[in-house]
């Protein structure tokens, strides 16, 4: 999938990851596209809950070991 910009947020535990992807979208323009990698096991139910909570579209949410890989539109 075709992304704008990529935030590394392996390693990092809740909230760090949603405030770290709130901050990227928010450099953004509407339409463009953030990858998040994230190895936090919650991070998949916080990023469906952020997005519902914000607007902005979850594209896509895939797991690859115990690396989590999300897609999210920007407003």
């Amino acid at each position: 999938m075709n992304f704008d910009k990529e935030l590394d947020a392996r390693g990092l535990n809740c909230p760090l990851p949603i405030l770290r992807a709130k901050k990227a979208l928010n450099e953004l323009t509407t339409g463009q596209v953030l990858k998040i990698v994230a190895t936090d096991p919650g991070a998949i139910k916080d990023f469906e809950a952020f997005a519902k909570q914000t607007g902005n579209e979850l594209l896509s949410s895939a797991q690859a070991g115990t690396e989590f890989t999300f897609f999210i539109k920007s407003k």
